[in-house]
């Protein structure tokens, strides 16, 4: 599962992307210094893993990753083709959801690409040009089926009204995970890879006067318009984050304690684009590795058993499943047996967030 990591160029992409991932790209205040995207792993944290592993003693900890693209700044006019547009779009097609990085910061020393510093209009800049794009293409695919649907082919009824639907919506320059659909629609807009049905989350990057009690006017504005919106919003200064990424555990507990915050800002943004993709967490030990996995929320236990090998789900027989709260609750794998706390599970059972598994299989 990726996100894409997506804004105006100067915004704080890449900064963003280092911060998250590591890894040392170049940060220029040019506009477009990232062309081609910037791809990172990243483990999402998840305290339950060292929980569970006080009573299971692994050798080895492994945490759920997932995978975060910097994409090539956008601009006023990209569904046009202007700057990096075509290939920004098409690159963000591939996101299964958005990071989108709003500057609501002042600093003479990096160029706004709009000559000015104002952060509702940038959002609309982005939203505009996407809305864009994808009226495009359900307008292209809507010409084609509209006159073989009036010609009477009648199977392509629930396409043509799903198309018809995101065209009059589009058109209003609305995203379409703005507007209530029917559910059989969903699947069409899969289809056609829309990015207005993509989760989005917006990051507010500010100056790090802000965690110290400077709430500006730029910063209040995007709050309003937010929440006016209901766009799921962060507030972060990723220069703060970058820098406290690169302290070492207790001098960012102590950094970290002087501006009120109980973990970092990044923590927060990874653990709410795991959130958005509608993603759990099921854990496994073997070979004394205490393993977690992500899995979409309604994976049944075959399909969660494949995520770890293909053969796993051609050969499952069945699962031996107990919740990391009923270990917590009694302490001890001896105890959850018996008290008949450890399940075992058939191909129907679907995974819950939390739960412990042992898959049996034969090859």
């Amino acid at each position: 599962m990726e996100i894409g990591i997506i804004g105006l160029p100067n915004s704080g992409k890449s900064t963003l992307f280092k911060a998250l991932t590591g890894n040392d790209i170049l940060i220029d205040i040019f506009p477009f210094s990232t062309v081609n995207p910037n791809i990172g792993v990243v483990e999402v944290p998840d305290e339950r893993i060292l929980k569970i592993s006080e009573y299971i003693k692994p050798k080895e900890i492994k945490y759920a990753t997932i995978k975060f693209i910097d994409l090539a700044g956008l601009v006023k006019g990209a569904s046009k083709g202007e700057g990096l547009g075509n290939k920004f779009l098409s690159e963000t097609r591939r996101a299964d959801g958005l990071l989108e990085v709003v500057r609501c910061f002042e600093d003479d020393r990096v160029p706004h690409i709009e000559g000015r510093l104002d952060p509702i209009n940038d959002i609309e800049i982005i939203h505009l040009e996407i809305a864009i794009s994808d009226f495009e293409i359900v307008q292209k695919n809507f010409e084609k089926i509209d006159h073989s649907y009036k010609s009477g082919i009648k199977e392509l009824k629930n396409e043509y009204e799903a198309l018809k639907f995101a065209k009059e919506n589009l058109n209003k320059d609305l995203w379409l995970n703005e507007v209530e659909y029917p559910y059989e629609f969903s699947e069409i807009y899969k289809k056609y890879n829309l990015l207005t049905i993509k989760p989005l989350i917006i990051i507010a990057n500010v100056n790090e006067e802000y965690f110290i009690g400077e709430e500006s006017d730029y910063v209040k504005k995007f709050i309003e318009y937010c929440q006016k919106k209901n766009y799921k919003f962060i507030i972060a200064s990723l220069k703060l984050e970058l820098e406290i990424k690169n302290l070492n555990v207790s001098e960012k507990e102590v950094f970290l304690k002087e501006i009120n915050l109980e973990e970092t800002i990044l923590n927060k943004i990874i653990k709410e684009s795991y959130n958005i993709l509608d993603l759990i967490t099921f854990f496994t030990y073997a070979n004394d590795i205490l393993e977690a996995h992500s899995i979409k929320r309604g994976t049944l236990a075959p399909q969660a058993a494949g995520k770890i090998h293909t053969d796993f789900e051609k050969g499952f027989i069945k699962a031996e499943v107990f919740n990391y709260q009923d270990l917590l609750r009694v302490q001890s794998i001896h105890e959850l047996k018996e008290k008949g706390l450890i399940k075992i599970e058939g191909k129907e059972y679907e995974i819950k967030d939390g739960d412990i598994v042992y898959f049996k299989f034969n090859i």
